[in-house]
């Protein structure tokens, strides 16, 4: 039994970043999946797919010429245990810009950027550089 999935994922892909895969396999759900989906919109991860034989989505990193990881770091800002809920002109700029914090919200899983531009607050769930 897993007690937090994100987390998990964050560290699951952190891990295959210092170690410079292509790849790495994470497990499905649909809170994953949303996050997924704001990594790829932002360019933070390449791809993302559906692993048919296993309950397993296959997450593509992103890497630049010298083959440095594009992320740099992630961090799971709220927990199961201790939930953290942001108002919207709250969230938080992350390496002044560079890098993004992941909130969910009323109208589904947003990053920093679009939650702040169209006004909604909620749970920030980890934050990406």
């Amino acid at each position: 039994m897993l007690n937090d999935p994100i987390a998990d994922m964050l560290t699951r892909m952190r891990n295959a970043n210092l170690q410079k895969h292509r790849y790495v396999d994470v497990r499905k759900s649909k809170m994953i999946q949303a996050i997924l989906s704001v990594l790829k919109e932002e360019g933070f991860v390449k791809e993302f797919q559906m692993l048919e034989e296993e309950p397993m989505i296959r997450v593509y990193l992103k890497f630049d010429e010298d083959r440095e990881p594009l992320l740099k770091g992630m961090k799971r800002v709220s927990t199961p245990g201790r939930r953290i809920y942001v108002k919207w002109p709250e969230v938080p700029l992350v390496r002044r810009g560079i890098g993004m914090a992941i909130v969910s919200t009323s109208k589904g899983i947003k990053s920093g950027f679009d939650a702040r531009k169209e006004k909604v607050g909620g749970e920030l769930i980890c934050t990406v550089w």
